[in-house]
């Protein structure tokens, strides 16, 4: 375990993702927070939003009594805000603060305004989730500065850190209002590369010909990019997530990181060795028997080949594109083996299958498939659906003879979605293999997720986790439990390939090698553990810290 430098008498951590699971910034919090109680204890505080109600409670927040309560008492916030305590049910149960923030929508001008006229933020093209996004952070900067106010000189080395470009204004907010606690900002992604990258532009070939305010412009992305710009310029200590997203950061927010904090896992999330069998077994048949209930098909389960891809909907930019061209091509090689690839990736879903959820409830064993078997859960825009597109456009319908499977499941797995109803965790213990081809991934959870289960996995020299088993690790199957692919801005074709040809290499490797490659992944996983990755934050800390120092002697003269 690293030892603390600094001390720190409260460190509050605020995202939108904050006991609400949306996307990998869920995982980054969510399996740091045991590592970073057991080195402040109490002294961590994360602050999210409270968009949940009576009749849709958060399944991740216990609202229970606080170190915090007597603060609670005499809070003095803003009109209209409030806020519940509790802890965040999790590895390490830290503590939480929920904040409803709607009333302050009527304050978002005022508020754009003053970040105009002090900072010189640009709100004036803003558009979609920017005002929800400002709200949130004006609530939970007035939360912060209540609480440091209320405490006054009995915390004095006290940190801010915001994550994304959506809690931005909470940073610029707590450094005008309270100056004596330090900041950090992370950015996970840049707005304005994911952008880039969304609209189809290459990235990494012109990188050092764009310009990020007039990509802004151009991209229609003006209000986020300058609120994450002035962020990045204004926090006691900017970091990111990996060296390909920090040499981003320089460009286009023109601030090099101060600091590279990779992301980490917490093995508590991984059932034990002694019980991984049993899980893996009713994942494993779980996951055959929804696709053979769809397609009619018996699955042997000794040469059945499951393989997954999941995270956000992105088409382009997490490769569902590649990986799908990448299984079609698997199915030209034609294995030896049944292969069932799942695309696990939630979009705008309907609902689950009326005809599959009866078929799998039926004693009944049935031989014939259901219409349009490719899919778990009907979406509402099945036209316009990139995924279920491009899977008709290549020909999988999942006829008894095709050797290759190919099923969408278009929803978060959160154990409530009607046909597996269990979480992404429990599944990902029944599967052979993974699959993440990604254009845009500053770091890549993904497969971190998958290794640690112990699942080998290929990934792209685009992404940050296949950057760091580049240059700290070693790449390939039976040295990491990874397979590190080569994808740039051309040569899609060759990239496709190479990651057809190593699903083949796992299709046909025997159950001894299989083993010894689960073995090398999950001892790799140990390498990305929080214990050895939290020593990059600390030295955030640390930075902020003096940063702050420096800040505040400077005014006193």
């Amino acid at each position: 375990m690293v030892k603390k430098t600094t001390d720190i008498d409260l460190l509050f951590e605020t995202s939108w993702e904050v006991c609400n699971k949306i996307g990998g910034i869920y995982t980054v919090l969510s399996t740091k927070a045991n590592t970073l109680c057991k080195l402040y204890k109490d002294n961590v505080v994360f602050i999210g939003p409270d968009v949940w109600s009576e009749s849709n409670p958060s399944p991740y927040f216990e609202e229970c009594s606080t170190s915090l309560d007597s603060w609670k008492e005499r809070a003095l916030l803003p009109e209209g805000v409030s806020v519940r305590l509790g802890r965040w049910n999790v590895p390490g149960r830290p503590l939480v603060i929920l904040v409803k923030f709607e009333s302050l929508y009527r304050l978002n001008d005022d508020l754009f305004g003053e970040m105009w006229k002090k900072y010189g933020v640009d709100s004036l093209h803003a558009y979609g989730d920017y005002g929800e996004a400002a709200a949130f952070s004006h609530a939970a900067a007035a939360v912060i500065c209540s609480i440091v106010e209320f405490f006054g000189d009995k915390k004095k080395n006290v940190i801010a850190h915001f994550d994304e470009w959506t809690t931005g204004m909470g940073l610029l907010l707590v450094k005008s209002r309270c100056p004596q606690v330090a900041t950090i900002f992370t950015t996970h992604a840049t707005s304005i590369g994911r952008s880039i990258c969304g609209n189809q532009k290459p990235l990494y070939d012109y990188l050092k010909g764009y310009n990020g305010d007039q990509m802004a412009r151009e991209l229609n992305m003006e209000a986020k990019h300058s609120l994450e710009k002035t962020a990045a310029h204004q926090a006691d200590c900017f970091t990111t997530v990996s060296q390909i997203t920090a040499i981003e950061c320089e460009q286009l927010l023109e601030r090099r990181p101060d600091i590279v904090t990779p992301n980490g896992f917490e093995s508590g999330f991984v059932p034990a060795k002694t019980k991984m069998p049993a899980a893996r077994k009713t994942a494993r048949t779980l996951l055959i028997n929804t696709a053979s209930a769809l397609t009619g098909i018996n699955y042997d389960d000794k040469s059945t080949f499951v393989v997954v891809t999941s995270g956000r909907c992105e088409y382009r930019n997490k490769g569902l594109d590649m990986f799908l061209d990448s299984i079609n091509r698997v199915r030209t090689l034609a294995p030896e083996k049944r292969v069932i690839a799942y695309i696990m990736v939630p979009a705008w879903v309907k609902e689950a299958r009326h005809d599959l959820v009866e078929r799998l409830s039926s004693s009944s064993s049935t031989a014939t498939p259901l219409p349009n078997p490719v899919y778990t859960h009907s979406v509402n825009n099945p036209d316009s659906d990139a995924v279920l597109g491009s899977i008709h456009r290549l020909g999988f319908s999942n006829h008894p003879a095709d050797n290759v499977t190919v099923i969408y499941v278009p929803c978060y797995l959160n154990a409530q979605d009607g046909i597996f109803n269990q979480t992404y965790y429990q599944i990902l213990a029944g599967v052979d293999a993974t699959v993440f081809p990604s254009y845009y991934e500053p770091w890549g959870y993904t497969p971190l997720e998958s290794i640690a289960f112990g699942v080998p996995t290929i990934t792209t020299t685009l992404s940050g986790f296949g950057q760091w088993i580049l240059n700290d690790v070693e790449n390939g199957f039976e040295k990491s439990g990874v397979n590190v692919v080569e994808r740039t801005d051309h040569a899609y074709s060759g990239s496709v390939e190479n990651i057809a040809r190593s699903l083949m290499s796992l299709i046909n490797s025997d159950k001894k090698q299989l083993a010894e490659i689960s073995n090398s992944a999950r001892e790799t996983a140990a390498k990305a553990s929080w214990t050895y990755f939290i020593d990059y934050y600390i030295k955030a800390f640390d930075k902020a810290i003096a940063s702050r120092n420096r800040r505040v002697k400077s005014k006193k003269h």
